[in-house]
């Protein structure tokens, strides 16, 4: 169960990744292209091409640790322990 909940944490990072990368792509067709007519062909992204699948699999990597982590409770087990008295201390009048 640990391994699919951290699966699923490499799924949901490459989901936010593309929604984020689906708002950035609208938010330019709708207002940069219509005022500057910028087509983005002298950025020179066909160079990051060949290294795509290694930002996805960065990604997936990242999210599913971080599934792990937290699905597993690494993150809760290292709370400090409270200095709470070992007996109670009645107050004295």
């Amino acid at each position: 169960m640990l391994f699919y909940a951290s699966l699923l944490g490499g799924i949901s990072a490459l989901l936010l990744g593309f929604v984020l990368l689906v708002a950035a792509v609208g938010a330019y067709v709708i207002l940069i292209w219509p005022l500057t007519f910028w087509d983005l062909a002298n950025l020179g992204l066909e160079k990051l091409g060949s290294s795509l699948w290694v930002i996805v699999a960065a990604t997936f990597l990242g999210g599913a640790v971080g599934g792990l982590t937290y699905f597993s409770g690494v993150t809760s087990k290292s709370k400090p322990q409270s200095k709470a008295p070992a007996r109670p201390v009645r107050a004295t009048r």
